[in-house]
């Protein structure tokens, strides 16, 4: 299976489900996933769980390419 590039990832709090979003762009796609982390997670923490959901994905990217909205 080809490995995809993503384009942007981004996390940010789901208020509405208590969990982190994980927000994956490739062009015209974009997956939503949520992600166990607690609310106080760091940046670091929530940029591993970003990646590491991008990599589930079957998504490569780079580490600077993610966003932490916190």
């Amino acid at each position: 299976m080809p490995v995809m590039r993503a384009d942007r990832v981004g996390v940010s709090w789901d208020e509405g489900k208590k969990s982190w979003l994980v927000r994956i762009e490739s062009g015209e796609e974009v997956i939503r996933r949520h992600c166990k982390e607690g609310k106080d997670a760091d940046e670091a923490k929530l940029r591993s769980a970003a990646l590491q959901t991008a990599k589930d994905e079957g998504y490569e990217v780079d580490a600077g390419a993610v966003s932490v909205k916190k």
